[in-house]
């Protein structure tokens, strides 16, 4: 969960002021009720492909399908942006080519495609990978929200809301800008048939990783728009480092900018042995090319990674021509927006599921589990609505593509079910 996010939202976030503070508020405790609810769901569906499989359990193949289809191109367009945030922050060192496209674009190619390499290596190895990135990435981001405190300046915060629209519109723009920070909460149910004891690891992973996650982004977003003048802070492509540079000069900008390396390269790599499962979850319910479930000796989908690292290959080099903050809100803000249609079909997807299998006569017994469901509707829906008509027209298209996929599939298992009949005959 912890990538990009952290280290280039801040830039996104400075033109709408303090307010954004509330939005990691308002976020975390959306993405806290959105861990619960996939650590239910993960006792009650049992395998992989959190995000389809939920959904196809509650409302059958096709409402899966599209849920599964929105998640797999949020990671896509995922991976996209941590490439590029890794590319800005490697750029530091060499001044040269800072403000170069093309430089960025190669830098993040390099990247998507050796952590492909690793993780065509088998999930064992992609988790070790993880396991120490995930160590080393929470240092300096801990360094930077305690130090801040030594370093802050009240009149940062000297005017609450910088976005000229109301606050609430601008609390709603918040909370879908920084809700792209913690995607990645349900990823341990999408490889959940790889893990060990996934009734109990699942559940604790996602819980307690939100947790974490939330005390740590609220700490370090209020040191840095303490450090750095809004102005400032709205044109960096860097902020943590311009932050740590503020406080320990050259020294602090190298170890923050190696912290955003490391975290920006650990949360790719986690993306990255995601990407290929999704579509293979699909392809072995015949709801996919079934290539996709193909996999190599190490239990690899590689056909479904390396074809999704082709597609992130090409929205990379399809935005060279944007700044990288512009290109890193526009990909993050069709990120959220398909994560969301994943998270409004789960959430009731829920409560279907638990009506239908429990007996009739503890209906009465299920309020909690409704309770549970709908409240992650309504925060689901109400950030939707703060993505903005654009995004949700884009998104709206982008599930609408999937659909040839679907019917494509279908035939193919229709024409497999008749051969199969025939033979029978």
């Amino acid at each position: 969960m912890i990538g990009s996010g952290i280290y280039l939202l801040p830039s996104s976030l400075a033109a709408l002021g303090p307010v954004s503070l509330l939005g990691w508020l308002v976020s975390g405790a959306g993405a806290l009720l959105v861990a619960f609810l996939f650590a239910r769901l993960s006792r009650l569906v049992k395998g992989s492909g959190g995000p389809y499989l939920y959904p196809r359990a509650g409302f059958g193949e096709f409402v899966g399908f599209l849920s599964g289809w929105g998640y797999w191109v949020s990671v896509l367009l995922t991976n996209a942006s941590i490439a590029l945030v890794f590319a800005g922050y490697l750029l530091v060192f060499f001044p040269a080519w800072q403000g170069s496209s093309l430089a960025a674009a190669v830098i993040a190619l390099v990247a998507v495609w050796l952590l492909t390499i690793i993780n065509a290596n088998g999930v064992r190895t992609g988790g070790e990978v993880q396991l120490v990135t995930t160590i080393l990435k929470i240092f300096p981001l801990l360094l930077i929200a305690i130090g801040g405190l030594f370093y802050f300046k009240p009149e940062h915060f000297a005017e609450f809301n910088l976005s000229g629209r109301s606050n609430l519109t601008a609390l709603g723009s918040a909370v879908t800008l920084t809700l792209f920070a913690f995607l990645g909460i349900e990823s341990a149910t999408v490889p959940a048939g790889n893990i060990k004891q996934p009734e109990r690891n699942v559940p604790l992973a996602t819980v307690a990783g939100t947790i974490i996650v939330v005390v740590v982004y609220l700490l370090v977003s209020l040191a840095i728009m303490g450090l750095v003048p809004p102005q400032s802070l709205a044109d960096s492509p860097s902020p943590v480092a311009d932050a740590a540079f503020r406080m320990w000069g050259q020294t602090g900008r190298l170890i923050a900018t190696l912290g955003a390396l490391v975290s920006t390269f650990g949360a790719l790599n986690g993306w990255i042995l995601i990407q290929g499962q999704m579509p293979m979850a699909m392809a072995r319910d015949k709801l996919f090319p079934h290539i996709f479930d193909r996999q190599s000796t190490k239990g690899v989908p590689l056909i479904g990674l390396l074809v999704s690292s082709v597609i992130v290959s090409v929205v990379v080099l399809g935005n060279q021509s944007r700044g990288l903050v512009e290109i890193f809100s526009l990909l993050i803000l069709m990120s959220t927006f398909l994560n969301l249609i994943t998270y409004l079909f789960s959430s009731m997807a829920a409560v279907m599921i638990l009506l239908r299998e429990q007996p009739p006569g503890w209906r009465q017994l299920l309020m909690p589990a409704f309770r549970a469901g709908v409240p992650v509707f309504l925060f689901s829906l109400w950030a939707v609505y703060g993505s903005g008509m654009t995004i949700v027209f884009y998104g709206f298209l982008a599930l609408m593509l999937g659909l040839p996929f679907y019917v494509w599939g279908r035939i193919r298992r229709t024409k497999k079910e008749e051969n199969e009949t025939n033979s029978t005959i």
